[in-house]
């Protein structure tokens, strides 16, 4: 066969299942490996093979799947033998077995090494005592199976240093893949809205709102981008769904100015409303952070957090502003020097994060220490 695309698992939307589309892109003769997949229509049944993981209560309860996710992807299941597996990780994908012990070469792409493990502080789902001391084993296993994980590329500069840290290995820094060139190439996304897209847009302000969009999970710091609305007197727009949503509109009904939470939109309306807003903030400490470099494809000035990676893709000054979320007192001047940015500056900024760019990349890597070969021109049958 040919190579081996492993990742966690495979979900309807994520930053982590825009880099295994490219990756199939790239590979489109590869089979996808993963511990469930709940977005089966993504690719071709007979191209994707599940874990046992999948066929138990298991499936998709990934705190009490985490014990067992390290040995199943030691142990590798079915008869794989690939000429190469690339693993595309954010758990213990990069410990996937399959092969690699008889001189398969493996390529393990992080996203980060596992946040609840080793940034506690980032993600309070390891808080407690007992979940402390499973973090410490589990960090063992990680730090050990890091070492059998052959090539790493990390997606930014930020997470090269945090495997530095965690793992004592060195990474070559690969970013995502963002499709910042078909966004930018459309001056009104709101024509390309539905009609009752349209209506909603014009209930929004027309232009000056902040807006924000992603999960709204409490790290995403969506309540800060309320306060600094308040702040400076400028209505907001949340684009997202999650757990945050209630306490998010107990914020909305009691802020001093207007707040709008528009659940889960589609990519038309997302993009519609990054060309209309002052600016984009994006207040949390991300690996990455795609969704700001959609933002200044399609014009908008990103006010990113000073920390984390969204602090690469953004230029200070250029393409937006790096701001501190815990410091109210400079959210004015923030958003004064937001208002000052060119938006074609910030478009041309995105396209240097364009997916061809991290196809040519990621396959560089690949071929260019395995010899073997791929067929780009195949890319039709990896879409299904």
């Amino acid at each position: 066969m040919a190579g081996l695309i492993v990742q966690e698992w495979i979900e309807e939307t994520g930053g982590a299942e825009q880099v295994l589309d490219a990756m199939r892109l790239a590979f489109p003769e590869s089979r996808v490996a993963c511990l469930w997949n709940d977005d089966p229509t993504r690719f071709p049944a007979d191209t994707v093979d599940e874990s046992w993981l999948a066929r138990t209560p298991l499936r998709g309860r990934k705190a009490l799947a985490l014990p067992l996710m390290s040995p199943t992807w030691r142990r590798g299941w079915g008869d794989a033998e690939p000429e190469w597996v690339l693993t595309s990780s954010y758990v213990f994908a990069h410990h996937a077995g399959f092969g690699t012990r008889s001189g398969v070469p493996k390529f393990s792409y992080v996203h980060t090494p596992a946040r609840y493990l080793w940034e506690p502080g980032l993600d309070g789902r390891t808080a407690s005592p007992l979940a402390g001391v499973a973090r410490s084993y589990l960090r063992g296993v990680d730090r050990r199976a890091s070492r059998a994980s052959g090539s790493i590329a990390a997606n930014s500069a930020f997470v090269r240093e945090r495997i530095r840290r965690a793992w004592d290995r060195d990474a070559r820094v690969i970013h995502p893949p963002v499709d910042a060139a078909a966004i930018a190439a459309v001056p009104d996304w709101a024509a390309r809205a539905t009609p009752a897209e349209q209506d909603l847009l014009a209930s929004l302000p027309e232009r000056g709102f902040l807006m924000a969009a992603s999960r709204l999970v409490p790290y995403k710091r969506h309540d800060a981008v309320i306060r600094m609305g308040e702040r400076l007197g400028i209505p907001v727009v949340i684009a997202g769904s999650g757990p945050e949503r209630e306490r998010l509109e107990a914020l909305a009904a009691s802020a001093s100015v207007p707040v709008h939470l528009l659940g889960r939109v589609s990519d038309e309306l997302m993009r519609a409303l990054f060309q209309r807003a002052l600016a984009f903030v994006f207040p949390p400490i991300e690996d990455f952070g795609i969704m700001p470099v959609e933002a200044m494809a399609a014009g908008c000035p990103v006010l990113a957090n000073r920390v984390g990676g969204a602090a690469e893709s953004v230029v200070d000054g250029a393409s937006g502003v790096h701001f501190d979320p815990d410091d109210p007192a400079g959210f004015e001047a923030a958003v004064a020097a937001a208002e000052g940015i060119d938006r074609a500056a910030a478009r041309r900024r995105a396209l240097a994060f364009d997916t061809d760019r991290f196809l040519d990349e990621v396959r560089g890597w690949v071929l260019g220490q395995t010899g073997t070969t791929s067929r780009p021109n195949s890319v039709a049958s990896a879409a299904g």
